[in-house]
């Protein structure tokens, strides 16, 4: 009698062996069996012949998530998954999640620059491949329910904190906490390098289909909260004036430029273009961009540059260093609680007081999105409000 692979009782009598046995699924195709010891529950194997005649193998394992009785009819259901993914044109060689963070670090590497690689590359050890058996997984294999469980679980992972402020206590200010709960904004951010990674193995063929991600890997709505702390002028200057002097060259970049920190404090002195007065951004969230300066501005940027070198930090430090957001973090707190700005003032609440001040003079909100290195979406939801007198000026004007 036939060796049969579809009952339990079939595969209970077959003879334990190395090699397979096989069933036909279609042509070229077959889903194999392998049982080595009787007591083995045995493992599933899916074959395909390619037009070359050369047969390539994918272990599909032992399916015993699925009761007896129904796991030959999952087998069948993850080879021709496997089937239609090669007709397809997906990759036959066995990728992993881990080998998908590795592609995503190597593009950005080649085309970001070190910087935002070794940002992503140290997010993915942080919250994807801590779980070695997730990071083993292959892509081919990834569920909906794999990403909702791993989704889940960074929701629930609360991030660190620095502890500086058990050791010191500012008046007006909250000490730091180790510990605090991921917010909506912060598990969108740090999805999106993940998001990405996957969509990027998608994009070369390491898969047929986004769907186990497509939708379990969607940004929370209305994460992103308006930010309502805003600097004026005479404030941003008393801020100024607060700082030592390289902080305070610093802050005054910031206070001239719609830029985010950290996009300032890479700039190096190569990036200015002192003949045209230009700026070129080039390690930012959004990727490169140029910004013509204005005379006072680059003339700010200029005596920033004074004496250095083209690779030299064009913001620095005292000790001739650049800033980083760890470097800046305390200072910025001393000198804003010494100016007495308003808790909670940071070197970032000067970006968004400079682009309140773009938006609400009038300048169109694609341009203040170019500038500033963010989408148009992005402006409107936390700066459209602003446009609100603008708009009662230009109706007041239709008046008759």
């Amino acid at each position: 009698m036939a060796a049969r692979i579809d009952t339990v009782t079939g595969r209970a009598a077959l003879k334990p062996r190395h090699a397979p046995y096989w069933q036909k699924v279609r042509t070229d195709c077959h889903l194999g069996f392998r049982k080595t010891t009787p007591e083995s529950v045995g493992a599933w194997i899916a074959r395909y012949r390619g037009s070359d005649g050369k047969y390539q193998l994918h272990s599909l394992g032992a399916v015993d998530s699925t009761g007896g009785a129904d796991r030959f009819g999952a087998a069948v259901k993850l080879a021709i998954d496997w089937f239609d993914h090669i007709d397809k044109g997906g990759s036959t060689k066995s990728k992993t999640i881990a080998a998908v963070c590795q592609n995503y670090v190597d593009d950005q590497r080649s085309k970001k620059g070190d910087k935002p690689a070794f940002d992503a590359e140290s997010r993915f050890k942080s919250y994807v491949l801590d779980d070695d058996r997730f990071a083993k997984l292959e892509l081919t294999k990834l569920t909906p329910a794999h990403i909702d469980s791993w989704r889940k679980r960074l929701a629930n992972r609360p991030v660190k904190q620095g502890t500086r402020g058990k050791k010191r206590k500012a008046d007006g200010y909250a000490l730091d906490k180790l510990k605090k709960l991921r917010t909506p904004s912060t598990l969108n951010r740090d999805m999106t390098p993940f998001r990405a990674a996957l969509n990027l193995a998608f994009s070369d063929g390491w898969v047929t289909t986004d769907f186990a991600w497509r939708n379990k890997l969607k940004p929370l709505e209305n994460a992103d909260k308006k930010r309502d702390l805003y600097l004026d002028r005479e404030q941003r200057v008393k801020f100024i004036e607060a700082a030592e002097s390289s902080l305070a060259l610093f802050l005054r970049g910031l206070c001239m430029m719609p830029v985010r920190p950290g996009a300032l404090a890479a700039l190096t002195v190569g990036d200015l273009d002192q003949r045209l007065m230009a700026l070129k951004i080039k390690q930012d969230k959004t990727g490169s961009r140029t910004i013509k300066l204005p005379p006072a501005t680059a003339a700010l940027f200029k005596e920033s540059a004074k004496s250095k070198l083209p690779n030299a930090p064009l913001f620095s430090r005292a000790d001739g260093l650049a800033w980083t957001k760890d470097s800046w973090k305390y200072p910025v707190r001393e000198a804003a609680k010494a100016a007495k700005m308003p808790v909670g003032t940071t070197a970032y609440t000067l970006r968004h007081s400079v682009i309140s001040d773009l938006v609400h003079d009038g300048l169109d909100l694609l341009t203040v999105a170019q500038i500033s290195g963010t989408s148009v979406r992005m402006i409107e939801q936390h700066y459209g409000h602003l446009r609100g007198d603008i708009a009662a000026d230009a109706l007041a004007k239709l008046a008759l």
